[in-house]
């Protein structure tokens, strides 16, 4: 497969010692990303107020080793399921939750290639990608028009040329690689490619994004003009007498199933956050009413403070044990992705869509209700509450929960599967 020459330096050149040795086990890189999260949430208010380009937050991804987690081990890898990584996501949106979307979005795009690339094309992007420790971003807004692939003359022969335009790009200028997917002019044929992000000139990011939550995410407008690559990078296909085909597979749809159960986990790791920040500042700031019937001491003696920390701690655990079984049902898939069904596929969507709208729930309301257990003093800017409820609110309107709720509706009065489509 021709592979996309890049910046990115090799693992052992960025991986910083002071992160101690590499885990070796699941939980051991469960602990890295909580340890990740708590460098980030020292001063993500005020990152979040700055919204600077997170060139050093994809820096410290790549140093604690979190980049290359589903990579090979051979590669420089850690060769971890998607169980660590999506539990990886969860961990670090509780202490950022604009990089928690930045790394789950990379872990996608860096699995795209095992998706619908050919066994060549796998072993060469996850050899690179290992090696080089590349970020991802991607270019794939399928609310936007196809990109249109162009059939062009290049220096050895009949190239593919992409352009168009992408309202959003997650990623963008803090990435390495970038994914583009088009439709090649005339026909139905969708096409996935991997391509330089830095010193690309057909790549024109706007750095648009202006939006309330998720401020550091890049995920801004991009202009897509004659990026070209050969026929040995369009993933899946293969050379035939008439030209090239793409050979379908069930697998190749999980791309949007994954990616919902990575907006689950970002969720789940944002309400975390917001409970454990609200937690800290009502323990040492929040004061008794003194008008109550029955008056304390210390706020966290009322009988109203904590049965809503409670309640919604209770809730929190119940979202997080529904993405659990979601992440499970995927694994199962990844076990057999060769021969994995239609119904399978089905099955494990329902649950995904279901763990979704109830991450979204619980995470609206755990980012409101915090602010009744913390008092008037905690909606002051520098104790940074809101953050919560904006980055959930802002990414949860990606798609309208509602059709989530009736894609589990219709599963249960009508023993209907979600088919694939970009949304489900």
């Amino acid at each position: 497969m021709s592979l996309p020459t890049t910046s990115a330096a090799p693992a052992d050149a960025t991986r910083a010692p002071e992160w101690g040795p590499t885990p070796t086990t699941s939980a051991g890189w469960i602990e890295r990303a909580h340890a990740v999260a708590n460098r980030l949430s020292l001063d993500a208010v005020d990152r979040d107020r700055r919204g600077a380009v997170p060139h050093d937050e994809v820096r410290l991804l790549k140093q604690s080793g979190l980049v290359t987690l589903l990579a090979p081990a051979a590669h420089g890898g850690a060769g971890e399921s998607w169980t660590t990584a999506l539990q990886v996501v969860r961990a670090v949106s509780a202490g950022d939750g604009s990089i928690g979307q930045l790394l789950g979005y990379h872990y996608l795009w860096a699995w795209a290639a095992r998706l619908v690339g050919t066994p060549e094309q796998i072993a060469a992007v996850e050899q690179a990608a290992g090696e080089q420790e590349w970020f991802f971003g991607g270019a794939v807004n399928p609310r936007d028009e196809d990109l249109v692939i162009r059939l062009v003359d290049g220096p050895d022969g009949q190239q593919l040329s992409f352009n168009g335009r992408k309202s959003f790009s997650t990623g963008g200028r803090v990435s390495d690689v970038t994914v583009l997917e088009g439709v090649i002019e005339g026909t139905d044929q969708h096409v996935f490619a991997i391509v330089p992000t830095p010193d690309q000139p057909g790549l024109r990011f706007a750095g648009d994004w202006d939006n309330l939550g998720q401020r550091l995410t890049e995920s801004g407008s991009v202009e897509i003009d004659d990026v070209r690559v050969d026929w040995a990078s369009a993933a899946g296909y293969v050379a035939t007498e008439t030209g090239h085909e793409f050979v379908p597979r069930v697998y190749n749809t999980l791309n949007v199933p994954i990616i919902q159960v990575v907006f689950t986990n970002l969720y789940l790791g944002i309400a975390q956050g917001a409970l454990r920040t609200a937690a800290t500042y009502t323990r040492g700031t929040t004061r008794a009413w003194p008008y109550a019937a029955d008056v304390k001491e210390r706020a966290v003696d009322e009988f109203h403070v904590q049965e809503t920390y409670g309640d919604l701690t209770a809730k929190l655990w119940a979202a997080e044990a529904l993405a659990d079984r979601a992440a499970e049902l995927l694994e199962r898939i990844n076990d057999h992705a060769d021969t994995v069904t239609p119904e399978e596929r089905g099955e494990a969507a329902v649950v995904i869509a279901a763990s979704k709208q109830v991450a979204i729930d619980v995470g609206l309301e755990i980012g409101t209700k915090v602010f009744e257990v913390t008092g008037a003093r905690a909606s002051a800017n520098h104790v940074g509450l809101d953050i919560f409820w904006r980055n959930v609110r802002t990414h949860s309107l990606h798609d309208p929960v509602a059709h989530k709720r009736a894609e589990v509706g219709r599963y249960v009065l009508l023993d209907e599967l979600p088919e694939p489509t970009w949304y489900t």
